[in-house]
């Protein structure tokens, strides 16, 4: 058996296999997830995510549905990802620690995806609160793996980091909105508490994840800009649409702030550190 330690390349019996695997599995997974989504917006025919389900995720089901203008933030999801799954392609990333730690994580996320459009267009939307919890904690292992080490280059820091980040910063937002909608589409009445009390409260730990994510990341910005985008885009719906709430604008905005300055700060204090190092 020969090894070798020379950057992040291995030669073990075996590795080859696993490595085209990987590789292969992350593009099959992708294409899947590709079409999953254009069932999502009905490009097939199917009917669109805000119409699934008796319009239990559409923008005034609930006082934490984003506008319908925060979904854009998928097509630059959709397209990171699929500069990650070339990326990954690459000769240079084939035998990538960075890669092999992230690549199945990555694959799982995809089909995970593509099952919680599927639910949706079911109409089973508690089961959609399972499929997205298990996608946020996919993420969560991802951002967990690739925050320990920084990117090799701008190309992996946009590919990778930076894709990922997105995506867990969107969905962290989408997991709220979702548990809420299927919360209101089974009756909870919130125990006597007004919707706006309930709003706010989960605003606050939406604020407090962001920052979480700030810390651990050392100040990673994609992640915090994905959940100020989800978090702005709800301040919108509840201004604009017809489901009115000032008090919910106003948390969503003020955890947005929160989240973008987290990452600001940590950043900041982090290359600090470095250079006083």
């Amino acid at each position: 058996m020969t090894t070798s330690t020379s950057g992040t390349r291995s030669t073990v019996p075996g590795s080859r296999g696993s490595d085209l695997s990987r590789q292969l599995t992350v593009t099959l997974c992708f294409i899947v997830c590709i079409v999953g989504s254009m069932i999502g917006v009905g490009v097939f025919g199917g009917t669109p995510i805000a119409q699934a389900a008796g319009g239990a995720l559409n923008a005034d089901a609930t006082y934490l549905a984003p506008a319908s203008g925060a979904f854009s933030i998928w097509s630059v999801i959709y397209t990171g990802l699929g500069a990650y799954t070339i990326f990954q392609w690459l000769p240079s990333q084939r035998t990538s620690e960075r890669q092999r730690s992230l690549g199945w994580l990555v694959a799982a996320s995809l089909v995970l995806n593509a099952a919680w459009i599927l639910s949706v267009q079911a109409g089973w939307v508690g089961i959609s609160v399972l499929v997205i919890v298990l996608l946020l904690a996919v993420l969560v292992a991802c951002f967990v793996r690739y925050a320990r080490t920084p990117a090799a280059n701008w190309i992996e820091a946009i590919a990778v980091d930076g894709t990922l980040g997105l995506y867990l910063g969107w969905v962290s937002v989408a997991t709220c909105a979702n548990t809420a909608a299927a919360l209101t589409d089974a009756g909870f009445d919130g125990f006597g508490l007004a919707p706006e009390v309930w709003s706010v409260a989960i605003l606050a730990v939406v604020a407090a994840l962001g920052v979480g994510l700030a810390a651990y990341g050392r100040g990673r910005l994609a992640p915090a800009a994905a959940l100020a985008w989800g978090l702005s885009w709800i301040a919108v719906s509840r201004l604009n649409g017809e489901l009115l709430s000032n008090g919910t604008a106003i948390a969503a905005v003020a955890a947005a702030a929160v989240v973008a300055l987290a990452a600001v700060v940590y950043r900041v204090t982090g290359r600090n550190r470095l250079r006083a190092g």
